[in-house]
């Protein structure tokens, strides 16, 4: 029995997540279908990239990873599937690649559509769970697609550093509208250098402290903490910071290069770090 994992933009309300399980269950019914998340933000590549890549690592070696996300940023007439380690990936040539994997996948191949169907979803998902099939059967990734074609790349929102201070974007609100910031500890610490800090953000909102849980500040208070992922989080102990200190994510069509919160706007995408 081999794992198959689904992440999709779909929702929670369409038909398309069981339509595409029983496309999956026509090829091989070997697959163990697990559902990762299908409620990533429409056309927002940070909160694809921040959900695949600390989701599916978790996965035993050897699963499948169906990524049904932004399936039609650009006409195109082929998918990618990846191998990474143990591993396989499909997904739409969206740029996610360079978003998912940091230095790029170990394998990656391109699979062509067929022209007549290449606005349809599920001709997608029959490509994709046709090579992993094909993949379990033995098959090695050079003899299922094209190799050699780079994928498109996608830009990164930049972020400011200097020696006295970071920033970053934020890049996912939860449910509870914690506010996630795409700076992780590892990298908090190697520029901190034991340094006293302020995380600073709308006027002059400022925390110095990093918490370990929400439960370190009485209720109603605001807070920092490295989530789960090791992520930097900014929340209100059963508040929701998202709402009160205007935070969202960068605009999906924002994400290609730097952005600057603009003065006249009432809602904030950075978070600034300042040590010393």
């Amino acid at each position: 029995m081999a794992l198959l994992t689904l992440t999709s933009d779909f929702g929670e309300q369409d038909y398309l997540s069981g339509a595409v399980k029983g496309r999956i269950l026509r090829v091989n019914t070997a697959f163990q279908i697990v559902d990762v998340c299908h409620s990533v933000e429409p056309f927002h590549a940070q909160h694809a990239a921040y959900v695949c890549r600390n989701a599916l690592p978790h996965f035993p070696p050897g699963s499948f990873h169906m990524i049904l996300i932004n399936l039609f940023d650009v006409r195109q007439s082929h998918v990618l599937v990846a191998r990474q380690g143990d591993d396989y990936y499909a997904f739409a040539d969206n740029g996610l690649a360079g978003l998912i994997f940091d230095e790029g996948p170990a394998e990656l191949v391109s699979i062509a559509l067929e022209k007549r169907f290449q606005s349809d979803v599920l001709h997608r998902v029959d490509v994709m769970v046709n090579s992993f099939h094909q993949i379990l059967e033995g098959a090695p990734l050079s003899a299922i697609g094209q190799m050699g074609i780079p994928p498109r790349e996608r830009g990164k929102p930049t972020s400011r550093v200097d020696p006295s201070w970071m920033e970053g974007h934020v890049i996912y609100i939860d449910r509870f509208e914690n506010v996630v910031v795409d700076i992780t500890r590892d990298a908090f610490e190697v520029h901190r250098q034991g340094r006293p800090f302020q995380i600073s953000f709308l006027r002059n909102e400022v925390i110095d402290r990093i918490s370990e849980s929400y439960a370190d500040v009485p209720e109603g208070e605001k807070l920092a903490l490295f989530n789960a992922a090791g992520y930097l989080e900014i929340a209100i102990n059963k508040g929701q910071a998202a709402g009160l200190f205007g935070l969202q994510p960068v605009k999906a069509g924002s994400l290609e290069g730097s952005v600057r919160p603009l003065q006249s706007s009432i809602f904030y995408h950075l978070v600034r770090i300042r040590f010393g």
